[in-house]
């Protein structure tokens, strides 16, 4: 059995079609074919199922994926620890990110590259199930996902870094209710533009809404950060958002008002990862780094 094997293995699940999974490989998909087969012969079982239209799996080859996903990750981690053994300043991270998140990710790499120069980061944005999903199939090392959609019996191991907070924001062009608090009657009557529904901040919003018994005026949806704070510092919306999502300082030509909901849940936001037996030790380290960022200032209006 060679590694390749395993990882057009799991390139094909990737994929679900061989002529892609090929190509994402870098080689003919009669190779790639032939060395499936192979894997199959030397394994005893059957893999993929050839007799339909519709790429699957066998339940023998879904528990051969499990473990070719566990041994091409075990190998990079023990090419990524001889690495950093003779060099301390680099090495590789993958993170994925839900989106009201995506603003602390300059802070958390401020920190990393402080300890590690040279780290290189893949950064995803997506949400809570993608990101379990990522790390599941450790296609991602750390997540910055809502932990309250996270079982405690599951495989993942978490830390929490704050409890996000909701407000009602708009540009001064847009008359808010209240002065420093409103309630979710007020704040449906406004034109808004909100994260998708997929967003686990956008189902606590529509609870918020439905709690209250009324309809909100939703113009815009999007899990695009940069296009909602567009629309606010136009003055065409208000939105409703996580405080870590509001538009940094720097980018705010004038001044936003803010409301908080009330009431309004406030859902813990942290790291996750994979429970492991083993770990590099740069994922170690950069895990620590993570746990010790200071928010407060992040996080204050």
């Amino acid at each position: 059995m060679f590694l390749r094997q395993l990882t057009y293995l799991i390139a094909l699940d990737r994929f679900r079609h061989f002529s892609r999974a090929a190509d994402y490989c870098g080689v003919s998909q009669p190779a790639l074919s032939a060395a499936i087969r192979q894997l199959e012969h030397e394994l005893g079982v059957t893999i993929v199922m050839r007799n339909r239209r519709v790429f699957g799996l066998t339940a023998e080859g879904e528990r051969v994926l499990e473990w070719a996903r566990q041994s091409v990750a075990a190998l990079d981690n023990l090419r990524q620890e001889a690495r950093f053994a003779q060099d301390v300043a680099g090495g590789s991270l993958s993170i994925s990110v839900v989106p009201p998140a995506i603003q602390l990710v300059p802070l958390l790499m401020e920190n990393l590259r402080a300890v590690v120069p040279a780290l290189q980061v893949s950064l995803t944005v997506g949400p809570n199930t993608q990101i379990l999903r990522d790390l599941a199939e450790q296609r991602t090392q750390i997540g910055l996902a809502y932990l309250d959609q996270i079982p405690a019996d599951g495989p993942f191991e978490t830390h929490c870094l704050y409890a996000e907070q909701l407000v009602l924001i708009a540009s001064s062009r847009i008359r808010l209710p209240g002065r420093r608090r409103c309630n979710w009657q007020d704040a449906a009557l406004l034109p808004l533009c909100l994260l998708e529904p997929g967003t686990r901040s956008r189902q606590i919003i529509d609870a918020g809404f439905h709690a209250a018994g009324c309809e909100p005026t939703v113009l815009l949806e999007t899990n695009a950060l940069e296009l909602l704070h567009a629309e606010l510092l136009a003055g065409r919306m208000a939105s409703i958002l996580p405080v870590a999502a509001i538009p940094a300082r720097g980018d705010i030509a004038g001044p936003l008002q803010t409301r908080r909901l009330e009431p309004c849940p406030m859902s813990k936001v942290g790291l996750v990862r994979l429970r492991q037996p083993a770990r590099t030790a740069l994922m170690t380290r950069s895990w620590e780094i993570a746990c010790g960022l200071v928010l407060d200032d992040a996080l204050s209006l």
